[in-house]
């Protein structure tokens, strides 16, 4: 198949002529190549670079239909690579279809007994295992491992630790060994310190980041994926913990101050990448939610961009729009850093050099 587009490739202001030959770009013309759209605004495939495949929205595991359907959601959203930062179900069959996007995967999360949701990670009845399972989940996952920092604990009844600081520090490590990263799911204050000084690589949601931890994040070079859609959830999570009146009144809070803390992260030099935690309570599909959601805690709308597209493939080690790449992209009609409404509705996808035109939100139809 050979294309043609032309419009402005961000994140530059340069309008470029850009062929597609082989599911693979080149700036240099293609003979014969059908010409697809001839002006517009070209951004590199989006990244969710926090969602689960494989977990039903509602709760409990996907099969491969519908985790199918989840790919294609997002795929038809624009958001062609997906950090899945944990599922329960083997999700390498989708790498077999060349019409739904990449999949990074960080294994399945690894929680203690009775501290994260049920049957959704591998518990630990002992933490000094904690090291030998982040080992495993390195070899078996995509260069992630996914550990869950924190948790109510029903006995204290609020959020808490789930791990000490020295069975964390030989995780991470352990991790790193095997080449791989790691990230960790930190709703409050407390488990950051530990998984920050022990060199942890990602902090999924961070709503609890203060001044102190923030300038320790800073220091270390982690980054934060803050989840904001997600992070919307927290007054009805409190509404729903009657039995435990000091963890709903802090997440309360964690959610009144989480634009303020984001604000702060960046202004800190925190690299911040965008990521709805898809799957569960929050529908596949929504990448255009939270970069905007990022721009309203005070991100431009280029850095919100950037969070979702140039700058987090190249964090995750995957290119942008450069000869040679495989052709993922995203066609608007409109300029998306003007308005980031016009993300929601993609003029064309391209993935892996096939064209996937607008689905209607509504009929569901193309």
């Amino acid at each position: 198949m050979r294309l043609h587009f032309r419009g402005v490739v961000l994140p530059g202001d340069e309008v470029r002529d850009l062929w597609v030959r082989d599911g693979v770009i080149s700036f240099e013309p293609v003979a014969n190549a059908e010409t697809v759209h001839a002006s517009g605004w070209i951004v590199p495939g989006l990244v969710d670079a926090h969602c689960h495949v494989g977990i039903k929205y509602g709760g409990g595991h996907e099969d491969r239909d519908g985790a199918v359907a989840q790919a294609e959601t997002e795929r038809d959203a624009g958001a062609l690579l997906l950090r899945d930062a944990g599922s329960p179900i083997d999700t390498r069959f989708i790498d077999e279809r060349d019409e739904l996007p990449e999949i990074i995967r960080a294994g399945r999360h690894i929680a203690r007994p009775r501290r994260y949701i049920r049957e959704l990670g591998i518990e630990l009845d002992d933490e000094r295992d904690l090291p030998e399972i982040v080992a495993e989940q390195a070899r078996r996952g995509d260069g992630w491992v996914k550990i869950v920092g924190d948790w109510i604990d029903r006995s204290a009844g609020d959020l808490a630790p789930l791990w000490s600081d020295a069975v964390l520090k030989e995780a991470i490590d352990a991790a790193h060994r095997e080449g791989a990263r790691v990230t960790a799911h930190v709703f409050g204050e407390d488990a950051l310190y530990g998984l920050l000084g022990a060199g942890i690589d990602c902090i999924e949601h961070g709503t609890g980041l203060t001044d102190d931890t923030i300038e320790l994040m800073a220091r270390t070079g982690a980054a934060l994926v803050p989840t904001l859609i997600n992070i919307d959830t927290f007054p009805g999570i409190a509404d729903g913990a009657g039995k435990f009146p000091v963890y709903a009144a802090h997440m309360r809070d964690l959610h009144r101050r989480s634009r303020e803390t984001v604000a702060k992260a960046h202004a800190a030099g925190i690299p911040i990448y965008t990521g709805t935690d898809a799957g569960g309570s929050i529908p596949h599909g929504r990448i255009a939610d939270e970069i905007a959601a990022l721009a309203g805690a005070g991100l431009s709308a280029h850095d919100a961009l950037g969070a979702s597209a140039w700058n987090a493939r190249s964090w995750l080690g995957r290119p942008g729009i450069e000869p040679g790449a495989r052709a993922d992209f995203v066609v608007y009609q409109q300029d998306p850093r003007l308005d980031l409404a016009t993300l929601a509705a993609p003029a064309w996808v391209v993935l892996r050099g096939r064209v996937y035109d607008r689905r209607d939100p509504v009929t569901g139809h193309r």
